[in-house]
């Protein structure tokens, strides 16, 4: 049997879905190299509405595990490295 794994609700001040991505992608960037958090997962959801989730950034896996660096439903090709 696999160990549950555990997830980390974040609540902020932010009132935007937009700049809640802007923050998530901060963090991404400043922590990608923290291996127990998988940014690829990363989902926002309002405060009174947890229930309703908008899943953040593509969810295909490529490479070495690598996840694509692009918003989920991103045109074209998935792309693992620089901006994203």
């Amino acid at each position: 049997m696999t160990a549950p794994r555990w997830i980390i609700h974040l609540p902020t001040t932010l009132t935007s879905l937009d700049t809640a991505a802007d923050l998530v992608a901060a963090l991404r960037d400043s922590l990608g190299h923290v291996t127990a958090i998988d940014f690829g997962e990363t989902t926002l959801s309002e405060e009174d509405r947890q229930h309703l989730r908008h899943r953040l950034w593509c969810d295909a896996r490529h490479d070495g595990g690598r996840r694509c660096r692009l918003r989920d439903g991103h045109p074209g090709s998935c792309r693992t490295t620089g901006e994203g």
